[in-house]
């Protein structure tokens, strides 16, 4: 005789089936037989309880990032699944697999305003890959196999005659620059882009998302590209005759004003996402494909070669961002502590080998510029939507995807009081996440817009901050407040050394500016280095 299940036992036999063994959600009234059964699978099934749904989906995310698995998120029907929408829509935009299961209403009610009825499948379908809605529990298993095989998939046949005009082009290349992009990370190409840019002695620079693809001391790793990147590689895009772009969609951040992006090179452009070629920045040779086949390809037929006059002319760039602009911000002598010297000092702390995570500001573009990076997926943080509020409840999520390495989330105090309530989740979890806000007293990224596009007129930038120490308490992390220069170095150790979850707030110079910048409208090569 078959056996006879419910919906919800289906879902349960159907994750496990998919793998799944962590899952970040909330429950609700509509979502509560499923809730029910997964309290008979808690043995294979981890259920982290996060206190706002929009914390389940950002958790999702960093477990995602850092593990490479799918990122599974549970929540209840209306309010429940609406919450979760920024979270799919960052995850959407930044190319992160995640699977959101909601609740509903009775099919019997569907259509009829019940409560907490929305229309989730319409709200959701412009900003996901699929939006299904299941009406029976026998096509339970069906539509959670299509789910994680969409969540999933994205891998399309090579053209082998592109494959030889990319070569052509990299082959008789005087000048060329890769750009790396999350797509090296997501497609587990990391090895196969060090072998290409190696045989090919290729300079590279690096989208945001694609920090951790390529070790930060690497000889051919010469930075951060985009408004915030690093002078070299900004001016160097608008030099090169060959630009290679692996894994990276030309966001607007990177390419700056597109009229004068890059016009005098050829453009080979590597994506497994056929919407992507050719989309912002017309392409000479489009290669689709997952590049860690595509660069493997590439590599096998392309000649050794050496562009050491057109590597060494990076050099003045470098010196020249380092004189008018690292050594202020890192190695200052006097005055109030900057954002971006305490990243180094904590990244130095740990060895250039922990996880980045970071909330949407300043506090993202100087951990961005001054952490380091020495393994891969390395770097967790909001790119394409710049949620505010991501960090928190994406480093929780970080610590479950990899517990084995550490988790370092920096935040500034406008995002951390739009999620913070995920201290909950790290108290009940004891999450090792070691949050360090820097904090300004202002939303500082805006606040710097203005400084420098609205005459100085800080409307609503100032932020009257609580007593962080007190809220940490109330959660029962240990935390600590660093004012003094002296202190710094001590206190990031101390963060370090906890077992456990650690604030540090370090209450940082508040007018300071993320320095080198392309004004918005301007081409990427004028870079402002003061304001």
């Amino acid at each position: 005789m078959k056996e006879t299940i419910t919906g919800s036992e289906a879902l349960m036999r159907s994750l496990e089936h998919e793998g799944v063994k962590t899952i970040f959600g909330y429950p609700g009234g509509a979502i509560m037989p499923v809730y029910d059964a997964l309290y008979d699978h808690l043995d294979k099934i981890n259920h982290i309880l996060v206190r706002h749904e929009q914390g389940a989906a950002h958790a999702a995310q960093g477990f995602a990032r850092v593990s490479g698995e799918v990122g599974v998120c549970l929540v209840t029907s209306g309010p429940g699944a609406t919450n979760t929408i920024t979270g799919i829509a960052d995850a959407m935009i930044d190319s992160t697999p995640i699977v959101m299961i909601a609740g509903q209403v009775g099919a019997n009610f569907l259509g009829t305003d019940a409560f907490q009825e929305v229309d989730l499948v319409g709200v959701t379908q412009p900003i996901t890959k699929w939006s299904y809605q299941i009406r029976r529990a026998e096509d339970v298993a069906w539509a959670v196999s299509r789910a994680f095989y969409i969540a999933r998939s994205g891998r399309p046949e090579i053209d082998y005659k592109e494959v030889a005009e990319a070569v052509a082009l990299i082959n008789s290349a005087k000048k060329p620059l890769a750009l790396v992009g999350q797509g090296v990370e997501l497609g587990n190409a990391q090895q196969e882009l060090l072998t290409f840019i190696e045989k090919a002695d290729i300079p590279c620079g690096c989208t945001m998302l694609g920090l951790s693809a390529l070790p930060s001391t690497h000889r051919l790793n010469k930075g951060m590209l985009g408004m915030h990147g690093n002078l070299g590689p900004n001016v160097k895009t608008n030099e090169c005759d060959v630009l290679i772009a692996i894994g990276m969609r030309f966001d607007d951040r990177v390419t700056g004003k597109l009229e004068t992006y890059a016009k005098q090179a050829k453009v080979i452009h590597l994506d497994i996402d056929p919407s992507e070629l050719g989309k912002n920045v017309p392409v000479d040779v489009p290669v689709l494909g997952n590049c860690k086949k595509t660069l493997a390809l590439l590599t096998e037929l392309i000649q050794n070669n050496r562009h050491s006059e057109w590597i060494e002319s990076f050099r003045q760039y470098e010196e020249t961002e380092f004189n008018q602009v690292i050594r202020k911000e890192v190695f200052p002598d006097e005055g109030p502590l900057n954002m971006g010297e305490v990243v180094h000092v904590v990244s130095e702390a740990t060895d250039n080998d922990a996880i980045l995570v970071t909330d949407v500001g300043q506090n993202q573009m100087m951990a961005c510029r001054y952490f380091k990076f020495s393994q891969q997926r390395s770097i967790v943080t909001s790119g394409g939507m710049g949620t505010m509020g991501f960090g928190l409840p994406a480093a929780i999520g970080a610590t479950f995807g990899r517990p084995d390495r550490t988790v370092c989330v920096f935040m500034g105090d406008g995002g951390l009081q739009m999620t913070m309530q995920e201290l909950g989740t790290v108290m009940e979890q004891k999450a090792p996440v070691k949050i360090i806000l820097l904090n300004n007293n202002y939303l500082g990224n805006v606040r710097q817009w203005q400084a420098m596009f609205f005459n100085r007129r800080y409307s609503f930038t100032p932020m009257m901050n609580p007593d962080y120490m007190q809220i940490a308490a109330a959660y029962s992390i240990p935390s600590r407040r660093v004012i003094e220069r002296s202190e710094l170095r001590d206190a990031v150790r101390e963060m370090l050394e906890t077992d456990g979850p650690f604030l540090l707030e370090v209450c940082v110079v508040e007018e300071g500016n993320v320095l080198p910048m392309t004004p918005p409208g301007s081409s990427v090569n004028q870079m402002l280095l003061e304001c």
